[in-house]
């Protein structure tokens, strides 16, 4: 009888990624059973020892998977589910949780719920909650199936309070079969804090008119200890690099504090940003979209009241 909640544990720049802990507490909050993680990779066994809050963690430790490909991944985590036969397996919304989830889940024969924000257990099935229609509804789904598999937003959780680490399992691996293979990797350069992990995100839209004008958004985020967004349009101008899409199709951001500045609020971007606990919109149309899902609102031309802001913002600081 499957048991318990096993979760894709993730390493980023050699440590373990905020997504892991939230991911551990939203497990611990289920009630399903023990919690377990599987930890995948090329010298990973090291990091075992830092998940805490686990009854085991799974390993899985091979130079065939030094480089993420889905179908490395999926058919270790395969074999990690076969090994810890849970009810629930949760990945984050990442970039390997959103392409490995589905992938696992018809390895497993079962079905995956994507991008979920919310979860529980009903009558020994997982119920997941997700943003619908851009983030204008909310679709419940439940499983039938088993192991569920679901993927959960950053930031959607609480990090689950430490603990020690459990016991270490390996789980053997045959590489063999492994048909894709990583032969050039670009990553995207940008300075001070990750745009997924921000607390604190500041949005530019089309709407402050060029990219000479971003240099009121960026002072602001750098006040705040945050990242610089962009919306599509942004993007597709060539005002911003599109590593800092936020949207539908860019990246979707869950802060505590989501500043958004000359941004309509359209149904693809607001896709990106609903899962924001607070939302301050700063636009000259007062009918605006972005109004309707902001908690604050300020109705003016950028030009008069950044200035203001980032002031206001300054006084702040200097006064702690």
């Amino acid at each position: 009888m499957p048991n318990g909640v096993l979760i894709l544990a993730e390493i980023a720049d050699g440590e373990v990624a905020p997504i892991t802990g939230e991911l551990i507490g939203a497990a611990q909050r289920l009630g399903a059973g023990p919690v377990s993680a599987m930890l995948i990779g090329s010298g990973v066994e090291a990091a075992a020892s830092k998940i805490g809050g686990v009854a085991t963690t799974y390993v899985v430790d091979d130079p065939a998977l030094a480089q993420y490909t889905n179908d490395g991944y999926a058919k270790a985590a395969e074999a990690v589910a076969k090994q810890a036969d849970p009810a629930v397996v949760l990945l984050g919304q990442t970039n390997i949780g959103r392409d490995l989830a589905p992938a696992l889940a018809y390895k497993l024969g079962t079905a995956v719920a994507m991008d979920t924000i919310a979860m529980e257990m009903k009558e020994g099935k997982l119920h997941t909650t997700r943003p619908a229609y851009g983030g204008n509804a909310r679709a419940v789904n439940a499983f039938s199936a088993s192991p569920a598999v679901a993927t959960v937003r950053p930031k959607s959780q609480d990090a689950a309070a430490g603990g020690a680490a459990g016991a270490v399992e390996k789980v053997a691996f045959d590489a063999s079969g492994i048909r894709s293979k990583v032969i050039d990797r670009k990553v995207a350069t940008a300075e001070g804090v990750r745009l997924e992990d921000a607390d604190v995100v500041v949005t530019g839209g089309r709407g402050l008119g060029g990219p000479e004008n971003f240099n009121v958004i960026e002072e602001l985020a750098h006040l705040l200890g945050g990242a610089v967004g962009a919306s599509r349009a942004v993007a597709d101008l060539g005002w911003r690099p599109v590593a800092e899409q936020v949207g539908l199709t860019g990246k979707v951001v869950s802060p505590t504090l989501y500043i958004a500045v000359a941004v309509s609020g359209a149904s693809q971007h607001m896709a990106g940003c609903s899962g924001s606990k607070n939302i301050v919109a700063i636009n000259k149309d007062p009918d605006a979209n972005i109004f309707k899902a902001a908690r604050f609102g300020i109705v003016g031309d950028f030009k008069n009241v950044m200035p203001a802001l980032i002031e206001a913002v300054k006084k702040v600081k200097a006064e702690r």
